[in-house]
């Protein structure tokens, strides 16, 4: 196997392929003004699984188009909209999110929870910005830093893995000369990393390993995590998710 096809199936049977929670998804919610319009249409990009979908399916009155460039997330997804009930509301695109293919104005939101750094912050929030409606609304996690001074090992690291790590102040910055106006920021707590994505993925290494026959290619895949896991929890105070709920303004 490819070290992506390992990835892939480390990460296909979790719940989330990355840090977040359900209440922090209905508080951006409730920071987009969404829940109180009709007949929505609002792209969910880098889905993963479909934590998020689930939510905004669930929450608001809205047709969600799911989208991630791996077809075994979106089958699990798929999987869990029918057992929620929530088929008849859920369409998925297998896509990469860097070849969407919405018509421009077309869609009243654009969410997307702990993925846009695969194409980068800045080009995602210029390149989706034409998807979306006049008064859209862009709601996205973004890898952040919390404070202004860092410790060096974890500033190499992460300026190293995701050179456009910024704090929340730049972030706002960039969606507002992006043509977004700023409603909303919160950074995600810690339970959103350690309970609800962390400590499942780890519940997880023992099969994982199991099925690849403890294989050098198979525990690779568990040291770099786990190495970002430690990583997290020796400086959980300097880092983490912001979640920036923004505004398409006019041209």
């Amino acid at each position: 196997m490819t070290e992506l096809d390992l990835i892939i199936d480390l990460h296909k049977q979790g719940h989330r392929q990355g840090p977040g929670g359900d209440d922090e998804t209905r508080l951006a919610i409730t920071l987009s003004g969404l829940q109180d319009k009709s007949g929505l249409t609002i792209a969910d990009i880098g889905c993963g699984t479909g934590a998020s979908t689930l939510v905004l399916a669930e929450a608001l009155d809205a047709q969600v188009i799911a989208v991630d460039f791996l077809p075994d997330f979106l089958e699990r997804l798929d999987e869990g909209a029918a057992a929620a009930g929530l088929s008849d509301r859920i369409t998925t695109q297998a896509v990469s999110m860097d070849a969407l293919t919405f018509d421009p104005g077309s869609l009243d939101a654009i969410w997307s929870e702990g993925a846009i750094y695969n194409i980068g912050f800045e080009k995602g929030v210029r390149a989706w910005r034409d998807f979306l409606k006049p008064d859209g609304i862009l709601a996205v996690s973004e890898l952040t830093w919390l404070t202004d001074a860092r410790p060096t090992e974890l500033e190499d690291h992460w300026t190293r893995e995701y050179p456009e790590v910024a704090t929340g102040s730049a972030k706002m910055a960039i969606l507002e000369r992006a043509g977004y106006a700023p409603l909303g920021y919160f950074p995600l707590p810690r339970h959103c990393w350690l309970d609800n994505y962390y400590r499942p993925m780890q519940a997880r290494f023992p099969e994982f390993l199991e099925r690849h026959g403890q294989s050098e290619a198979a525990q690779a895949i568990l040291r770099a995590e786990q190495k970002e896991i430690d990583l997290y929890e020796r400086h959980a105070d300097f880092f983490g998710y912001g979640y920036y709920v923004a505004r398409r303004t006019a041209d």
